[in-house]
């Protein structure tokens, strides 16, 4: 019998850690929702060359079913590119404190566990691979609109002559 009363006892404790990490988490995306801009130091390579992006648009909007998870976008803006910007949608999840973000047309997914966020800054670094980060820096503009969620970017700017390029890679060296 005190070997069950045992068993129960883990059990319950092991439920009970992963009830506060998900509401760390729900906490964690909640803050991250809305729109932040700045400085994500993003590159992209095209042609043979590399570009470095000098400001970011990231918008984060909850999923209303999931409350650690949900989609985006991720705009960064280039100066001296062939092309204004490079946009993305984006899927996130907040799990175990790792902020993940998905780049749909890009397929690959960043993430963020070295952090500091409030309700007007988020900052910290960034992870594409083991080997290879990057820090950025923004500011929290806007919070979400509850009635409506339409998304109308379009994934990149098309080039001078009117016709969409080849889609630039975003890169890090």
């Amino acid at each position: 019998m005190k070997r069950y009363y045992n068993i129960l006892v883990i059990a319950m404790m092991a439920m009970m850690s992963m009830a506060f990490s998900s509401c760390e988490d729900q906490n964690i995306a909640m803050d991250l929702e809305g729109t932040w801009e700045g400085y994500t130091h993003m590159q992209s390579y095209y042609g043979g060359r590399y570009y470095n992006s000098t400001y970011s648009y990231v918008d984060f909007s909850t999923d209303p079913f999931r409350f650690t998870s949900g989609k985006g976008h991720w705009v960064d803006y280039y100066s001296g590119a062939p092309w204004d910007y490079i946009a993305n949608h984006i899927e996130w999840r907040v799990k175990d404190r790792v902020i993940e973000i998905y780049f749909v047309e890009d397929d690959y997914t960043l993430y963020i566990d070295n952090y500091r966020l409030s309700d007007s800054h988020f900052t910290g670094r960034v992870y594409w691979n083991k080997s290879t980060d990057f820090t950025f820096d923004l500011v929290h503009t806007s919070s979400p609109r509850w009635d409506h969620y339409h998304y109308g970017y379009n994934y990149y700017a098309p080039g001078k002559d009117g016709k969409a390029p080849e889609r630039p890679q975003r890169v890090l060296k």
